[in-house]
C-alpha cells in the first residue's frame, strides 16, 4: 500500500483543515479499536450516570478530563503501535517496549478513572439504593 501524501504545512496549511485532519484521526480510532469503543461507550454511561446523578460542576470536570485522558491515551497508544509496526514489522524488544508502554498509560489511566469513578458515584448510587430498598 503506497503510502499517503503529507499535506502542506505552513502559512497555507488553514487551521481548520488540520483540525478536521485531526478529527478524522480521532473518529477512525473509535470507528476502528475495539478498546477505544469500549471505552467510550464507558464514558457515555458515565455521562448519563452523571446527568441522572446530577453531579456539580467540580465533578463534571473530573468525569470531562479523565474521559478525554483515557480516550487522547488510547490514540496515542494506536499511533505507537502503528509507527512501530511500520519501522520494525519483526519482533523486536524495543518494539515489545514502546508498545507495553503506551498501552499501560491507558491502562493506568482506566484504572484511576475507574477509582475516581467510584469515588464520584458510589455515595450518590449507595444513597438512591439504600433509600429504595427502605421504602
Amino acid at each position: 500500500m503506497p503510502a499517503q501524501a503529507i499535506p502542506p504545512s505552513g502559512p497555507h496549511h488553514s487551521f481548520w483543515r488540520s483540525f478536521h485532519i485531526a478529527l478524522a484521526g480521532a473518529l477512525h480510532v473509535l470507528r476502528t479499536e475495539r478498546n477505544a469503543q469500549i471505552e467510550g461507550l464507558i464514558g457515555l454511561v458515565s455521562v448519563g450516570l452523571g446527568l441522572a446523578l446530577g453531579l456539580t460542576r467540580t465533578e463534571w470536570a473530573i468525569v470531562c478530563i479523565l474521559i478525554v485522558l483515557v480516550l487522547g491515551l488510547e490514540m496515542v497508544n494506536t499511533a505507537v503501535e502503528a509507527a512501530v509496526d511500520l519501522a520494525c514489522p519483526a519482533p523486536h524488544p524495543l518494539a515489545k517496549k514502546a508498545k507495553d508502554s503506551a498501552a499501560g498509560a491507558v491502562v493506568l489511566a482506566a484504572l484511576g478513572s475507574v477509582i475516581v469513578g467510584l469515588i464520584i458515584f458510589l455515595p450518590r448510587v449507595w444513597w438512591l439504593l439504600s433509600g429504595w430498598f427502605w421504602r
